[in-house]
């Protein structure tokens, strides 16, 4: 069997990652430094730990489930340790795009990350509808960068993501490059902020009218779900001309000419600095 290391496997990350590594076809060692960590893998997932020398003897695959504000220090310890051909596996493009794993063109490192289920979506049961993160009952996306080694080593890092992010809908390959542009760019820079100002205007919409806050979330909410199926073209749709007259006028109010700029490197490389 394929040997997994999986560090920091105690924290949230890391026991999501143990409960499906658990039904997968992969034999997992598990390392958490944490008392507090190995105690809650211990009691949702049921397995103990390991010490980090043992987990890593005869490891293919070592994933790291640790911080972004860790990765640099906990790789420049770990990669020296491992063998010739070994996967090393980073959940997130923060850390790698800035340069924080060591040079050895003797290992492979693999970079993937979910997508998370979609809005729009087929699910029909009660915990697939729940499961708004991902990895228990949901199908979701992932996007999967084989940043160096051989090229068959993305398949072995595939079915590793395929593994820890099950159920899997789709795999998208992508470069660390393209990865940070879609995080934390697009996700969070962009629509983390719109949809945190979203939220804002519901309340600031409450305070004004005097309508119920249950009134202002149907309302915007109901919204959401049909104009954003039209934009996204998940129907076929047109919006009212005082909709389209609506926009036109909004657009300049809430978003600077130059908003798009988010989007140049140099803002992604500055972002991804701000959490590493």
């Amino acid at each position: 069997m394929t040997k997994v290391a999986l560090l920091g496997a105690g924290g949230k990350m890391g026991v999501r990652l143990a409960t499906n590594l658990a039904k997968s076809e992969f034999d997992v060692a598990h390392v958490e430094i944490g008392e507090a960590g190995r105690a809650r893998l211990k009691a949702e997932v049921g397995v103990d730990c390991i010490d980090q020398d043992a987990a890593l003897q005869g490891a293919d695959v070592v994933i790291l489930a640790v911080p972004d504000t860790v990765i640099r220090a906990v790789a420049a310890e770990l990669v020296p340790q491992l063998a010739p051909g070994t996967m090393v596996v980073v959940l997130d493009a923060a850390a790698p795009f800035a340069g924080h794993l060591p040079e050895r063109a003797d290992v492979t490192y693999f970079v993937t990350h979910p997508c998370h289920p979609p809005i729009f979506n087929d699910e029909s049961t009660p915990e697939g509808r729940a499961d708004h993160f991902g990895g228990v009952a949901a199908k979701q996306g992932v996007v999967n960068a084989l940043m160096q080694g051989p090229e068959d080593h993305y398949d072995l890092g595939a079915r590793v993501a395929q593994a820890i992010y099950a159920p899997v809908a789709r795999s998208h390959r992508v470069t660390v490059k393209q990865m940070a542009m879609l995080e934390p760019g697009l996700s969070e820079t962009v629509c983390a902020s719109l949809l945190s100002v979203m939220r804002e205007a519901m309340d600031e919409c409450v305070a004004r009218s005097g309508v119920s806050q249950d009134c202002a979330r149907d309302f915007l909410l109901g919204h959401m779900n049909i104009l954003g199926a039209v934009i996204f073209e998940e129907r076929q749709g047109a919006f009212s001309d005082a909709c389209n007259k609506a926009m036109e006028f909004g657009k300049p109010m809430l978003m600077r000419d130059d908003w798009k700029r988010v989007f140049d490197w140099d803002e992604i490389a500055a972002s991804i600095d701000r959490i590493t």
